[in-house]
């Protein structure tokens, strides 16, 4: 399983940085953040609330493409069966897809991120340490329910298309742990208890890794 999945996230890396794929999600964000920045008034700041929820949408639009892409290069070629017949279990698709997805995110929020420093003049505060843990936390969320949503999307039928929209409210409450979060780190003032918004969004990835995992081979192997 481990041989899989490290195999797939060489290919679809390779695969992902060669194409196009990431330049227009990383693109889609950098615009969505600009347009933001134009919506300001001339030496007007943005609250660090609003900073905070440009970066998680831009990173939830960058989710939505990156998995896309990464499902997209079985379908088009016809290789999803071939993965199915391989003798590894079919976890190992899902943890290759998974980590692949986590790397290409977080090399785009790596561009998001001094993108909102300068065009929406955003300071950071001492609060960095436990922004630092809710981006890896509502990433390795975004993954969970990313990869399942990248298997959900591929296919013909209705019912496949239905199920990845509702995959979407799932991610509400991590994104707003994570939005609360970065909203301190940009200099909001605020007295809630950042553990317990860290302890939330653990627990979030704890059960929605466990139901993708549950839930990704019957997904992943279903009819077309």
């Amino acid at each position: 399983m481990l041989k899989l999945a490290l195999a797939l996230v060489r290919k679809d890396l390779f695969l992902a940085l060669r194409g196009a794929g990431l330049v227009q999600s990383v693109l889609l964000g950098l615009l969505l953040v600009f347009m933001f920045s134009l919506s300001q008034k001339t030496g007007e700041v943005a609250s660090g609330q609003m900073a905070a929820a440009i970066f998680w949408l831009s990173s939830l639009f960058c989710q939505t493409l990156v998995f896309n892409m990464l499902f997209a290069f079985e379908e088009q070629n016809g290789a999803r069966t071939c993965l199915l017949l391989s003798p590894a279990h079919v976890t190992g698709i899902f943890f290759g897809k998974a980590l692949a997805g986590f790397v290409l995110i977080l090399l785009a929020q790596l561009l998001f991120f001094p993108a909102i420093i300068v065009f929406l003049g955003q300071h950071i505060s001492a609060a960095w340490p436990s922004a630092l843990v809710m981006l890896l936390l509502a990433d390795i969320g975004m993954v969970c329910l990313g990869a399942l949503l990248g298997a959900l999307s591929q296919g013909q039928t209705a019912r496949e298309s239905l199920l990845s929209l509702l995959v979407f409210p799932l991610l509400a409450p991590l994104l707003l742990a994570a939005i609360t979060i970065f909203g301190v780190l940009f200099g909001e003032s605020s007295n809630t208890d950042l553990t317990r918004w860290l302890g939330f969004a653990a627990a979030f990835d704890a059960i929605f890794l466990a139901l993708s995992l549950l839930l990704f081979r019957f997904v992943y192997s279903g009819d077309d």
